[in-house]
């Protein structure tokens, strides 16, 4: 048998072997001994230039500006290389009369790649301080544009890499590296591995493409991939890329969705761009839109996101690539300089598209079709976050501005049934997708751990709690009392109790303590909440733990006055709304406003900044909606949940905590007080599985028909079953009919009684029509109503909805909630008491993409998905109890079942009991299944089935342990160095399987059981 391990003098020949027959490069030679070695050969460059035809005077000139750039001591290396890419970018320009006209002499061939000169050479001697020896050094017509560093198959390619990286060190040989855009490492085993100059060991990439084809070396199949003539000039034109103070090059998801986006361009197509939270959509955008105007000289790129904090990360990225990109102000000001041939870059929030904010979208649509704005050159729209930005109200404002624009939509979600048909008649289908559980594999985010917490709650005194319940409503009817137990009866308000919201905020400030990013301050954590009102709660609780003046509230909330004008009830108590108001006012009093900047915006943005730059300083943000999307916090460890959440937000929100930051951090972890596994494993499914094949599917514009066509449907339906619901009304059909109609005489009980189907129809009805109305609200004309039918539509919504008040207020069947709102808080702050959190899932430092996807859970739901194309009813919710449905009724309540509050009260806290010890056994079952797919065989397997291999063949050879054991051993000793999918070498282990197994088609069966394995 050969030897396994060869010695990386074979590495090193076989590769420059590949440079040389399979590449196409000049092998120059062992430079070991020659002397004058450097990054730029003159003795290739010269005849090159002149070859391309330069005068001697061009290129003498050229070449000692390359070289001044090179060699500039006062600069860093960084800096360095980026003057020395402009020169090779846009060429040397150069005035050599008096003329004073300027030349460019381009030391590289963009456009033909197979006309540079492309070389190879090793043991490059670098003579410095300390001399050093690069394996291998690729030249670009005599210009040195990569170092490949090559270890032995048992020596850790992190080896070559830290040799690359103390290369480029002042005291050894940095100034080499000025011109190097390629810096690379690489061995048998591991395979080859790609950064540039400067690039931080963790940071090297892995490059991932053609996946299936397992013929060669690792290493040899990406130096063919990378190092191909065409592709490492596009790479060095098209993709490098200046971030700030950082050099980088692309990932392969961010390669190809930018070609595959090139493409799209190309034939004037929209489409969608899938690449999953934290892969980097911005640099793809960045890339593509440089690409777009260096190849379009009539292009113009906008960029629209809908969060102030993504235009001004866009607007970041943008300008630290060395990209200038206009931020415009508002909506007037892009169609100006639309109108213009100048900005071609600009950025813009959807929210300035309105006057004012995005509810004045009609008047600004009406606006725009009397006086259309011509724009210059061909646009091109991207659309960041475009599942939530793109709804029909955008659309139109967006084709009314730009009707010959092409949209290229961005996204970090798969598109779910409640968006995907708009987005699909907008942008198309999908151009590139990169999903969550690629990223994972590929390091480029963290997995994420799961851990659920539950929090027992009990009812105190019964009888305290009716008495007060009693004496605060004696003044109301039974159904305005029962629509106050409704409206404070429910799970959501229990949840929100004062006594579990303690044991939340003990509980965090004692992960504080105990968990490792959290204790030794490197990382930090998110908090979402219910509501605002929670966030305030808890923030002001945090105030008063250790976490004081290290935790910050950033919700949707501006505190304005007229938010309380109308909420003192002289009871010398709180509401919620005063409660919110005045917690903000406090935490404002210190904070001064910046310019152009809220006193609340300055506060935020403060804390964000800590957050990010200073996690010791800044230990838990307390969220609501904001920064759950957009907001890239590498600190970000520990995500707590307290809210209700599914699909993209979910997901969004959780992928707060993986984004990569230092070694000691591992996952992302999620902490769970909701009971959201179900949820997430669908939400995981989804990221994971190709649940969309529009691309070459249903065109957009049937997409489109048929969607309105229901729409209408239902409008129509609802606005005709309102319509003969109040045929019976007498004449002349005005208030006091319609309320003797649905009321009969108001102060009579029986009458209400008797009338109590026609109101909850009226009710219903109502309902059903206002939700048909906004589903095309924006798009009638298109659904295939004429302006006189829109006016009679709108004009009906009107009328119903101030019927449906009247009748409701006539009906005694209205309460004002606000003067009760102190006394219920109170009530469930009092009577409600909490026990300490336990732990109810079983999974430690389990990541998610194993606990759902190698359990089969996901392929479970993402067929149920696509069988019952994304209806609900399918996606079996096996841990809700609906309690809602027995509090919240679709009919008018039943006095008698509301008949004590504490009743209703203990009702609602067994029934989360029930459901908390149900989850708790879900959890159980899913963590035996995870950990028994994770140790990859049953308990009854023999112990010297050691390694996967051998548990695969006995599972497939009838449990037959010496037989398996047998066929093990022959095929180890018999396969030869790179067997699979070489025909000659296959057959040496079908051989192997034969002398054993005497059966053809059962070495068939077997053969491909060894080849699966990955140890053999």
């Amino acid at each position: 048998m050969n030897s396994v391990v060869q010695p990386e003098r074979v590495t090193q020949n076989r590769v420059i072997a590949l440079f040389r027959d399979e590449l196409g490069y000049r092998y120059l030679g062992d430079w070991t001994e020659r002397d004058g070695n450097s990054n730029i050969e003159e003795e290739s460059l010269v005849p090159w230039l002149t070859k391309s035809g330069y005068t001697p005077h061009q290129i003498s000139a050229a070449i000692h500006k390359l070289r001044v750039e090179v060699d500039h001591g006062s600069r860093s290396l960084y800096e360095n290389n980026k003057e020395v890419y402009k020169l090779l970018y846009y060429g040397v320009p150069l005035k050599l009369d008096a003329s004073g006209v300027t030349e460019t002499v381009h030391l590289i061939n963009w456009r033909e790649p197979e006309k540079n000169d492309f070389a190879v050479a090793e043991e490059v001697t670098l003579k410095g301080n300390y001399e050093r020896r690069p394996d291998l050094v690729l030249y670009v017509n005599g210009i040195a544009v990569g170092v490949l560093e090559l270890k032995n198959s048992r020596v850790s390619v992190g080896d070559g890499i830290r040799q690359n990286r103390s290369n480029q060190e002042p005291e050894f040989n940095a100034r080499f590296f000025s011109t190097v855009q390629f810096v690379l490492a690489g061995n048998d085993s591991e395979g080859l591995r790609y950064g540039t100059i400067l690039t931080p060991e963790k940071y090297f990439l892995k490059w991932k493409e053609d996946e299936e084809d397992n013929s060669l070396l690792k290493l040899d199949k990406y130096l063919l991939k990378i190092c191909r003539k065409e592709r490492l000039i596009e790479l060095m034109h098209d993709f490098v890329i200046f971030d700030g103070d950082e050099k980088k090059l692309p990932r392969a998801h961010q390669y190809f969705g930018v070609k595959a986006a090139q493409e799209y361009v190309r034939r004037r197509k929209g489409g969608i761009i899938w690449h999953t939270q934290g892969s980097g959509k911005s640099i793809v955008m960045m890339l593509l839109a440089k690409w777009i105007l260096e190849n379009n000289y009539n292009a113009r790129v906008v960029v629209i996101t809908d969060r102030d904090e993504l235009d001004k990360q866009i607007e970041s990225v943008f300008n630290k690539a060395g990209e200038s990109i206009k931020r415009t102000r508002s909506g007037y000001e892009l169609m100006e300089q639309l109108g213009r041939a100048t900005p071609r870059l600009m950025c813009s929030l959807v929210h300035k598209f309105g006057r004012k904010n995005v509810d004045n979208f009609e008047a600004f649509i009406e606006e725009l079709k009397s006086n259309p704005s011509s724009t210059v050159g061909d646009i091109f729209v991207f659309v960041d976050e475009c599942h939530r930005t793109q709804s029909g109200k955008l659309h139109r404002v967006m084709k009314a501005m730009m009707p010959n624009a092409v949209f290229i939509g961005f996204t970090g979600t798969p598109l779910l049934k409640k968006d995907k048909e708009t987005s699909l008649e907008v942008f198309g289908g999908y151009i590139h997708t990169y999903k969550f559980s690629e990223a994972v594999e590929d390091e480029v985010v963290l997995d994420l751990v799961y851990e659920a917490r539950d929090i027992d709650q009990q009812l105190g005194s019964e009888e305290k709690i009716d008495q007060w319940f009693a004496a605060k409503t004696k003044v109301l009817n039974d159904w305005q009392r029962d629509e106050l137990k409704k409206k404070w009866g429910t799970m959501q308000n229990v949840l929100s109790s004062r006594s579990r919201m303690d044991r939340v905020v003990n509980d965090i400030v004692f992960d504080f303590s105990v968990k490792q990013r959290l204790s030794n301050q490197n990382g930090n954590a998110i908090l979402i909440a219910s509501s605002i009102y929670e966030a305030c709660k808890y923030f002001t609780l945090f105030q008063k733990t250790e976490l004081k003046g290290k935790c910050a509230v950033v919700t949707s909330y501006n505190p304005q006055t007229k938010d309380i004008t109308e909420e003192e009830t002289g009871a010398n108590t709180e509401t919620d709304k005063q409660f919110i108001y005045n917690t903000y006012i406090n935490l404002l009093q210190n904070v001064d406003a910046k310019p152009g900047m809220s006193k609340t915006e300055a506060y935020e943005e403060n804390a964000k900044k800590l957050f990010i730059k200073a996690p010791s300083s800044m230990q838990l943000l307390v969220v609501v909606d904001k920064l759950l999307t957009g907001f890239d916090a590498p600190p970000c460890t520990y995500i707590y949940i307290d809210k209700s959440m599914q699909d993209h937000g979910l997901f969004q929100a959780i992928c707060r905590t993986n984004r990569l930051d230092g070694d000691d951090k591992q996952f992302g972890y999620i902490v769970d007080y909701k009971d959201l596994f179900k949820k997430l494993g669908k939400a995981i499914a989804v990221y994971t599985s190709e649940l969309d094949h529009s691309a070459g599917g249903v065109a957009p514009e049937i997409l489109l028909q048929d969607r309105l066509t229901k729409g209408k449907e239902r409008l129509d339906n609802a606005v005709e079953g309102l319509v003969l619901l109040c045929e019976p009304v007498e004449p002349p059909k005005e208030v006091l009919q319609h309320i003797h109609y649905f009321c009969g005489n108001s102060e009579i009980d029986t009458d209400l009684q008797e009338r109590e189907p026609q109101r909850v129809a009226l009710y219903k009805g109502t309902v059903a029509f206002v939700r048909a109305f906004a589903n095309i609200s924006d798009e009638m004309e298109e659904a295939g109503y004429s302006v006189a039918e829109i006016t009679r539509i709108k004009r009906q919504l009107d009328d119903f909805l101030g019927l449906r008040e009247i009748v409701r207020k006539a009906s005694g069947e209205m309460l004002d909630l606000k003067p009760y709102e102190a006394d219920m808080r109170h009530l469930i702050d009092t009577y409600i008491d909490a026990d300490e959190p336990r732990k109810i899932s079983f999974f430690p430092d389990f990541g998610l993409l194993d606990l759902i996807v190698k359990t089969g859970i996901a392929d479970t739901i993402a067929s149920q998905l696509g069988a019952m194309k994304g209806d609900k009813n399918a996606i079996a919710e096996t841990i809700e109890n609906n309690v809602r449905s027995k509090i919240v009724k679709e009919q008018l309540s039943d006095p008698a079942y509301y008949e004590r509050m504490s009743s209703l009260l203990e009702e609602i806290i067994a029934a989360r009991k029930a459901k908390a010890i149900e989850y708790e056994d879900y959890l159980r079952r899913i963590a035996e299944l995870a950990k028994s797919v994770e140790a990859g065989h049953s308990a009854d397997t023999p112990a010297k089935l050691d390694t996967p291999g051998k548990r695969a063949l006995w599972s497939n050879l009838r449990h037959d342990e010496g037989l398996a054991l047998a066929i093990d051993a022959n095929v180890r000793e018999a396969r030869p160095d790179a067997w699979r999918g070489v025909q000659a070498r296959e057959r040496i282990i079908k051989q192997a399987l034969h002398a054993i197994l005497h059966d053809a088609e059962e070495v068939e069966r077997i053969f491909l059981i060894v080849k699966a394995q990955r140890e053999y």
